[in-house]
This record gives C-alpha cells, structure tokens and sequence, in this order.
C-alpha cells in the first residue's frame, strides 16, 4: 500500500540522508548535537520538494535530543521551521562542567 511518503525508503534519499548527517549532526530545531534523522525544512505538504537535499536538515527523531529531551521531530510536525519554537541560549546548561 503506498502512503505518499514511499521517498523515505528509497536509495536515493538513504544516501542523502547519511551525507547530510555526515555533514552534520546539529539540530535545526533544539541546536545539539546527536541528530538522527533529517526533516525537511519546509514541509512537502505545504510545497516543499522531496527530494532536494536544500531542504533537508539534521532532526532528533523517535527517541528525541538526549541532552534538552525534547521530541523535536514531533514538535515541528509539518510546521515551517519558523513557526517552530527554537531553543536559543547562549549557555548549554544541560552539557555540564
């Protein structure tokens, strides 16, 4: 049964997926490190593409940031990052000493 969503699963977009984490694994939304899924940044259900890997971005997936514990992924849900309430300190107090 297909669910619209069958890019996910494809070759193509697994490979993305691991460069951009390559990359970096900082996340768009809470800013720590750890990230272990992509999302797109504007969401396909409101026009974003696919596929374009300009629009995909390092996330905490399932599992959430080990650090903040926020389920980021869950929180932007098919929001724009903008309408996403972005966790902005100039101090990691969860990092410690």
């Amino acid at each position: 049964m297909a669910t619209g969503r069958d890019e996910l699963t494809s070759y193509e977009y697994r490979q993305m997926r691991t460069r951009i984490l390559r990359e970096s694994d900082v996340c768009i939304v809470c800013g720590h490190g750890a990230s272990d899924a992509v999302d797109h940044i504007h969401p396909v259900s409101r026009g974003g593409a696919r596929k374009d890997p300009d629009n995909l971005a390092p996330i905490h997936g399932v599992d959430g940031c080990p650090v903040c514990l926020r389920k980021c992924n869950s929180e932007k849900s098919d929001r724009a990052l903008a309408d996403v309430v972005q966790l902005h300190t100039s101090v990691d107090w969860f990092a410690g000493p």
